[in-house]
């Protein structure tokens, strides 16, 4: 496997749980082909997840095509994002649309993903200034 590039297991969301509290979070970011879920987590850095399922496409070599197009666009920009768990999901277009056309819709959700607000200060009492 010269040339390829693993993702840490720490750079993925890989539980249900996490999954599950991302989806709770109910924080999205809509795209053409994707609509991104995140939360701020506790860990150092941002973590991908990935939810392809067969309504997208039903051949496996699409689905396939389309998560390794998101952990690509996301192994370039991870050191850039803060920490948080980014959950993709493509819509059914997705399986039918170019890879270029699916990169771009990716690398601009990742993009306002960059800009994302910092998480809430825990507690009630107001931030020392």
């Amino acid at each position: 496997m010269t040339g390829l590039q693993r993702l840490p297991p720490t750079a993925r969301v890989r539980s249900g749980a996490d999954f599950n509290r991302c989806f709770a979070a109910r924080q999205r970011l809509p795209g053409r082909y994707f609509l991104l879920q995140w939360r701020h987590n506790e860990s150092d850095g941002a973590r991908i997840g990935l939810a392809v399922s067969r309504r997208v496409d039903r051949r496996a070599v699409g689905r396939n095509r389309i998560k390794r197009l998101l952990r690509e666009a996301f192994r370039r920009t991870r050191a850039q994002l803060p920490a948080v768990d980014l959950v993709f999901v493509p819509k059914p277009e997705a399986g039918r649309a170019p890879s270029e056309v699916l990169r771009q819709d990716v690398e601009q959700l990742l993009e306002r993903a960059r800009a994302l607000p910092p998480p809430a200060p825990q507690g009630t009492m107001p931030a020392a200034s």
